[in-house]
């Protein structure tokens, strides 16, 4: 069993395998599950996350408070217009706007790795699936490869906002996000981990702090400027920028700072943009 991310790199390197394929060797050994059953609940996962990612695009949400109501497809039909970053990037974002805008109105979505962070992952393997026509096989691949990411924080840090603040969902989905989106354009292992790094330290300190104590705002921004921030990661580390800090002392380093954040800022909507006047005054308008 690997325990952190040279773990899991130096045996796939041993086995003459990808990071993925360890990753499935070792989830059929603790499920007790055949390699093919294991698949299924990954290809269905991806079926949920694809699902939500799409929900919202065209159709508006009724959301609790109704903070979010919209904002999918608020961004989707900017994307077709005269936008700054072109409408690939902005597709993106209404991708990942619209997962958790179907998190907000109570519907069904696949957290990864939580229901706060719900948007990023699903944006990213949907956006770089349909604009680079990646087969469904290979997307299946960068989320396992995305997955064994996302475990290595839960073994070696945290993916709770509670625990960590905001880098600890939205920073470890964008983490996750950026190794699968690597994958997904024909990136090594260590270039996917590279990505992973680049997109932590990018978020690195991200506080926790829910207006009304929703997961709503800033959520959902922050789900779609995640999505992007896994992209920029993943060309980073394609490009041959070098990760001066190897990624498990990345994931070091963001335990530690969750750590260091006062109680305020873990998702007690005791700080930040959660005590604002305009923060306050939706949370006495939604609870009275």
């Amino acid at each position: 069993m690997y325990k952190n991310g040279e773990d899991l790199l130096r045996l796939a390197k041993e086995q003459g395998k990808r990071v993925w394929e360890v990753a499935l060797d070792e989830e059929t050994k603790l499920t007790a599950m055949t390699r093919e059953r294991v698949m299924e609940h990954f290809s269905n996962r991806l079926d949920i996350m694809f699902n939500s990612a799409r929900k919202a695009l065209e159709h508006k949400q009724n959301t609790k408070g109704g903070l979010v109501d919209g904002v999918a497809s608020t961004q989707y039909n900017y994307s077709h217009g005269n936008t700054i970053t072109g409408g690939y990037i902005n597709k993106v974002m209404s991708l990942a706007y619209s997962c958790s805008e179907v998190n907000a109105s109570m519907g069904k979505i696949c957290a990864s790795p939580t229901a706060g962070s719900c948007g990023i992952l699903p944006a990213v393997l949907l956006g770089v699936m349909e604009d680079k026509d990646v087969p469904r096989e290979t997307v299946l691949e960068a989320l396992i490869t995305a997955s064994a990411v996302g475990a290595i924080y839960t073994m070696n840090a945290t993916v709770a906002g509670a625990d960590g603040g905001c880098q600890a969902e939205c920073g470890v989905a964008s983490s996750m996000a950026a190794a699968a989106a690597a994958y997904m354009m024909g990136a090594d292992d260590d270039k996917c981990f590279d990505a992973a790094g680049f997109a932590m330290i990018n978020v690195m300190g991200l506080v926790c702090d829910p207006v009304a104590g929703l997961v709503a705002l800033p959520c959902a921004h922050r789900n779609a400027s995640g999505a992007v921030g896994a992209l920029v990661a993943a060309d980073m580390a394609m490009a041959g920028q070098v990760a001066h800090i190897p990624f498990d002392q990345v994931v070091d380093s963001m335990f530690k700072v969750g750590k260091m954040l006062p109680p305020q800022l873990r998702e007690t909507a005791q700080g930040g943009i959660a005590t604002t006047p305009a923060g306050l005054a939706i949370y006495k308008e939604i609870f009275g």
